[in-house]
């Protein structure tokens, strides 16, 4: 229940946030009465303020509260139904036409990035990752860290009872009695499965590489527990044995991290735009710019919508045909924004798609490092 109001919440923040950037939205009449605009006193010769662009018609009844959630949710003006189609099927199109001027008919980037990591994050607080992947990843650390805690409570009080034990004038009947309360906490152990401190060849030896991913992050983050960390550097040595004894708090950490710092994917995608096209005079910042934000927004606009599909029976059928058509995405909009010719976007799509990897194991490992040092 509360992930269904997270994620409503998230998909009205989506619609303010988008139109906060997008401030300007559409009026068709004038109020009688009103020769004036409003917010700036300036004539009025038509639905809309020539000087602030403010509307002419400035309702105040109730339901116009109502009218411009929705409006500001799925309108945007009515230009969402002039981008959508264009930077589904030809993205290079909008991607050039927004970057040479042609901007009152189309969402800007940065308004449909926002609007897509919103809706994105909405969709995923309602419906989850899919796939199971992330949630068994999920249960996985969580088990982790109580496996983590357990195995701090045992050694705890196994340091207890040796504290004692090595007493010289402690009574042969109480001595009896803590030999015997040791064997049943190592027996204890034994059963719920306590790591043990590994040896130096197998930590040498490092974790079994296992083809389950799943599995793999268990037995990773078991094998991590069970080591101790000595970077040299002490902060970083405590963030890491933080994050050890608590993967459930990493794994929440990262996905919100996610939502928040999405936007970093920008700017670690600008340098491999730059190296495309190196030297070149034609090619701006804000050219490669206007592209990666398209591009980005419009990956997680997929997302959702494959996300949705897969509560059909077409799931399968949309996660295949969304895979085979993100590269040939990609190719379109770099034929189209850049004019590049048929081989030259062939093989710039190929390094994009190396690239984009790239940049999002960048993001990851900036993840992973605001989760361990937060």
């Amino acid at each position: 229940m509360s992930g269904d109001i997270e994620g409503i919440g998230a998909a009205v923040t989506a619609g303010l946030a988008g139109r906060v950037v997008e401030p300007r939205h559409g009026g068709t009449r004038v109020v009688k009465g009103h020769e004036r605009c409003l917010n700036c006193g300036t004539s009025l010769a038509g639905p809309h303020c020539h000087h602030c662009g403010q509307r002419a018609d400035v309702h105040r009844s109730f339901g116009a509260i109502g009218h411009d959630l929705v409006h500001a949710i799925f309108h945007f003006e009515g230009k969402i139904w002039n981008t959508l189609p264009l930077l589904a099927w030809r993205p290079g199109d909008l991607t050039r036409r927004y970057i040479d001027g042609e901007r009152a008919r189309f969402i800007s980037p940065l308004a449909l990035f926002l609007f897509a990591v919103f809706l994105t994050y909405a969709v995923l607080a309602m419906l989850g990752s899919g796939g199971g992947v992330g949630e068994e990843i999920a249960k996985a650390a969580a088990e982790q860290t109580r496996s983590n805690a357990l195995k701090e409570s045992f050694a705890i009080e196994a340091d207890r009872i040796e504290a004692r034990l090595a007493s010289k004038t402690l009574a042969a009947a109480d001595r009896q009695m803590l030999e015997d309360e040791r064997a049943t906490l190592q027996k204890s152990a034994d059963y719920l499965g306590v790591a043990r401190r590994l040896s130096q060849e197998e930590i040498d030896k490092g974790p079994p590489v296992l083809e389950s991913p799943v599995e793999q992050v268990m037995t990773g983050a078991d094998f991590l527990s069970r080591t101790k960390v000595d970077t040299g550097v002490p902060f970083i040595d405590e963030s890491l044995q933080k994050a050890i004894a608590n993967p459930a708090l990493i794994f929440y950490k990262l996905q919100a991290n996610a939502y928040k710092f999405a936007w970093a994917l920008i700017p670690m995608s600008l340098p491999f735009m730059w190296l495309l096209y190196p030297f070149s005079r034609r090619f701006h910042t804000y050219d490669h710019f206007v592209f990666v934000t398209y591009s980005i927004s419009f990956m997680l606009l997929m997302f959702v919508v494959v996300r949705l599909f897969n509560l059909t029976i077409f799931g399968d059928v949309a996660t295949a045909f969304a895979m085979l058509y993100m590269p040939f995405h990609m190719y379109r909009q770099l034929r189209g924004a850049y004019r590049s010719s048929r081989i030259g976007a062939f093989v710039r799509t190929n390094l994009l798609l190396f690239f984009s990897m790239f940049s999002v194991m960048m993001f990851m490992f900036l993840l992973l490092a605001l989760g361990v040092m937060g």
